[in-house]
């Protein structure tokens, strides 16, 4: 009798362990020996083959005995061209893409990770200071203690979380409104089910309680020592914040009527309402010891030299506040603008209103898709997003998920080729001429690349055109001062954000990066009033004594990660209140209390000392 084979639930358990293999890939730990990865990587390769050509089948055998042998100690420069050798003839006679690809790996560990293979062949160890740390707290920019405020948080104490926040990060409910969350990418929660909502915890502690009342730390006694800050954005708020706290006076000049930089005139009032933004900076002020001087830019008001001669230190937290055009003819007519120019007149109010108007976006990244959702707001009739290839949305999941659900249409496959003027109103844009493009190999960082399709270009009526193609820092002043500046206009500083050849003179954020995360440029801002202090012949330490609640053991059962809301998209495309609704107390305490506690177990390395 014939009866039903059982390979589909075979199958079926096979996906579940490949899918929690997946998961523990994805939680793999910052800091852990890449070559340790390379390896596990190889043997899941070496499952996966059917046996039937001797490359494959036996090659592999041999690549992981001698990718082992480097790895205990044994190897030597014989055996690293040997595994080099090996891998070659596999990638090139192995039947199918088993053997190809997992040779290729190994090539490609040997070239991303030589130092690796010179430390363990050379030292018999992994590279210095290749140590398991709390994935978290490493992958915070700004080195925030997360599994202690999380752990605060779930304890009710919102205050003591939020000062053990602002132990590294001034900017607790801006970041909590708009950080883009790296913390969570190698949460080892993920084992288990899925990352905790970090930012969700951190929102909802500010919403309990406001930072502007909370007391701030202590500060040093004062030193006599005065910095210039130039520039009231997140890094430079940042520098004048712990400069504050370790003794010294800070004067920050600020070309705006108010602070915040971008926070508060590139990031619209939706996503980061300006009062929350406002709370941080009233926090941050009370601490007292900070001068600001508004409406005040250098090279108009005064020089940078004269700064320099005035002040013991000076830090440069310029931003990137001007938005990048295009090249190309036509770019200068009525009716096209950067996204970032879009977005700051929209924050100064200036009355746009696009009713009846077509718009369309080209790039799409996160300020790209704040404009786009700024326009929707703006009553625009459509928005299209049109990008060269899907690796060209480097927004956020969650933002194109909201812009998307707001009615903006996204295109890829596109390529933008010229902008047509309009004939009958000279001077003004009409439209935008794309090319079809199809996709073509990937490249060696794992983008795929594009090349232009057969079919012909096509016209795209717009009226309004945004450019969301990248920012620049206005630096121009600063050269006349002798700032040297690299590619692209940025200050030219190290990794201790000291400029070049300018002894007392730091710099960090955008302007030396270029366009990046707020947290980066937080993170910046601390680096560099750490260095201030040590150049200035200090070694201050910012006292925290907030006390983490003790860790208990989780029982590890799957559950469920708890979302932020956000209020109806039919709804919320009608005003730029703020998208996000509250999260209720008994989802705080069930996602609190997922946290795995890695500062305690598992990992239990802290990373990022004061001024790290």
């Amino acid at each position: 009798m014939k009866k039903l084979a059982k390979k589909g639930n075979m199958n079926q358990r096979m996906d579940t362990v490949l899918y929690r293999f997946r998961s523990r890939m994805t939680a793999y730990p910052p800091g852990m020996c890449p070559l340790e990865l390379y390896h596990a990587l190889l043997q899941m390769s070496m499952t996966q083959s059917c046996g039937k050509c001797v490359p494959c089948r036996d090659g592999l055998v041999e690549v992981e005995r001698l990718l082992r042998s480097i790895l205990n100690g044994d190897g030597s420069w014989e055996t690293k061209d040997k595994l080099k050798d090996m891998c070659v003839m596999i990638a090139e006679t192995a039947d199918c893409a088993v053997g190809v690809t997992a040779a290729q790996l190994i090539l490609d560990s040997m070239e991303e990770f030589a130092d690796e293979y010179e430390s363990h062949i050379t030292k018999r160890s992994c590279v210095e200071n290749v140590v398991q740390t709390v994935p978290c707290v490493t992958m915070c920019p700004a080195h925030v203690n997360v599994p202690g405020y999380v752990a605060l948080i779930k304890n009710g104490k919102y205050a003591e979380a939020v000062n053990l926040i602002r132990n590294k990060n001034p900017f607790p409910t801006a970041c909590a409104m708009v950080c883009e969350h790296p913390c969570e990418n190698k949460c080892r929660r993920r084992i288990i089910d899925d990352a905790i909502n970090i930012r969700g915890l951190k929102k909802y502690a500010v919403d309990q309680v406001s930072a502007d009342t909370i007391k701030p730390p202590k500060r040093n006694v004062k030193t006599g020592k005065k910095i210039a800050v130039v520039g009231g954005g997140p890094s430079g708020l940042t520098a004048a914040w712990f400069l504050s706290l370790m003794g010294h006076s800070v004067v920050v000049f600020e070309e705006h009527e108010k602070l915040g930089g971008m926070l508060r005139y590139g990031i619209p009032e939706y996503r980061l309402p300006k009062e929350k933004l406002d709370q941080d900076i009233r926090s941050i002020l009370d601490l007292g010891d900070i001068e600001v001087k508004y409406n005040t830019r250098i090279g108009r008001d005064i020089s940078f030299n004269e700064i320099r001669e005035k002040y013991d230190a000076v830090f440069l937290g310029l931003g990137a506040q001007l938005g990048n055009r295009m090249p190309m003819e036509n770019v200068n007519l009525n009716g096209v603008i950067p996204a970032a120019d879009f977005l700051q007149e929209v924050a100064a109010g200036k009355d746009m209103d696009l009713s009846g108007k077509k718009v369309v976006l080209i790039g799409g990244g996160n300020v790209a898709m704040d404009a786009a959702r700024t326009a929707v707001r703006l009553n625009a009739e459509t928005v299209h997003v049109f990008t060269r290839k899907r690796d060209d949305i480097t927004a956020l999941e969650t933002e194109v998920m909201s812009a998307m659900q707001e009615g903006v249409r996204f295109r890829t496959l596109l390529s933008f080729l010229h902008i047509e003027e309009d004939k009958e109103n000279p001077g003004n844009v009409s439209a935008v001429w794309l090319q079809p493009e199809i996709v073509g190999p990937y490249d060696k960082f794992g983008f795929v690349t594009t090349e232009h399709s057969s079919n012909y270009p096509y016209r795209f009526k717009c009226d309004l055109l945004i450019l969301g193609v990248g920012q620049r820092s206005d630096v121009a002043a600063f050269e006349e001062g002798g700032v040297p500046t690299i590619r692209n206009r940025l200050i030219d500083a190290d990794e201790c954000c000291q400029v070049k050849d300018m002894p007392g003179v730091f710099s960090g954020g955008d302007c030396v990066t270029g366009p990046s995360t707020a947290i980066n440029a937080i993170a910046a801002g601390q680096v560099a009033a750490y260095n201030i202090d040590e150049y200035l012949g200090y070694h201050h330490k910012v006292e925290c004594d907030i006390e983490v609640p003790f860790a208990e053991q989780n029982p590890c059962i799957p559950t469920g990660r708890a979302e932020i809301e956000e209020r109806d998209p039919f709804e919320r495309k009608e005003d730029f209140k703020h998208v996000e609704m509250l999260m209720t107390d008994e989802e705080a305490v069930t996602e609190s209390s997922r946290c795995l506690r890695c500062d305690y177990y598992g990992c239990g390395a802290m990373v990022g000392g004061d001024g790290e």
